[in-house]
């Protein structure tokens, strides 16, 4: 299993219409990137997974399960199992790096507190922060933090991790750190990653399927050749960057 489905997903906020009727399928496994300009309903469309968002129109499916109209205790487990890396990386500045990490565990688990910290320490090896788990998140750039903040959102070893513009902000070397981790999770733990971006670096490195919303509208939903070799203007327009064409900004 592990499969998401988005039927019909319309979203309005007042007179400004973000999602016009979205269709999408992820597949268990993928880092499937959601991309297209600021404003085009990237991080609304994911928000609706984890209940931060109730669609006006349409159904969410995970598993084949129909979550949409959960309640908002209904939705804990489903976030346990989807689990958000928000684009600020939203560490305590006064706790260490392992306080940060061990925090969900203790408040979600039922282990002590050696037990949380020995978990704290599995997860912050992973992302390589380990040997830094009582330095503060105030001595590392924002990529260090990013990283923590990824472990803190394998605390509870979900199925889903949704990557808010993970390389946002950062210098190139940390984005490529980010991206070979978001890519190491999917091919070594079977992590199902759903990036946001507009980082196209990023894109046409890791990822394995690309969905493109332009207007609240699918533009495109395929692989990255699907993406190169597409006749669309807009589509062509976006990928290579370019400030003349169809696009409206």
């Amino acid at each position: 299993m592990g499969t998401i489905e988005f039927r019909g997903i319309k979203k309005s906020f007042g007179p400004k219409h973000v999602l016009r009727g979205v269709d999408l399928d992820v597949q268990k496994g993928q880092v499937f990137f959601i991309i297209g300009q600021s404003g085009a309903g990237k991080s609304v469309m994911v928000k609706h997974l984890i209940g931060l968002l109730r669609p006006d129109e349409g159904r969410i499916y995970l598993d084949g399960v129909d979550i949409t109209d959960l309640s908002e205790q209904e939705f804990y487990p489903i976030r346990k199992r989807c689990a958000m890396v928000f684009q600020n990386s939203t560490l305590f500045d006064s706790m260490s790096l392992l306080e940060n990490v061990v925090l969900p565990i203790r408040k979600h688990l039922d282990v002590s507190m050696k037990q949380a910290q020995e978990m704290a320490h599995e997860k912050l090896r992973l992302v390589g922060m380990d040997a830094f788990a009582d330095s503060y998140p105030a001595d590392f750039g924002d990529g260090m933090r990013k990283k923590v903040a990824i472990a803190r959102a394998l605390t509870l070893d979900p199925e889903f991790v949704i990557f808010d513009e993970p390389t946002t902000g950062i210098d190139p070397i940390s984005a490529a750190m980010v991206d070979k981790l978001i890519r190491h999770l999917s091919d070594n733990l079977g992590v199902t990653s759903i990036v946001i971006s507009h980082d196209l670096r990023s894109i046409f490195g890791i990822a394995d399927r690309i969905a493109m919303l332009y207007k609240g509208k699918l533009m495109l939903d395929g692989t990255q050749d699907d993406f190169r070799h597409s006749e669309d203007p807009i589509v062509q327009q976006f990928i290579n960057g370019r400030p003349d064409g169809p696009m409206e900004i």
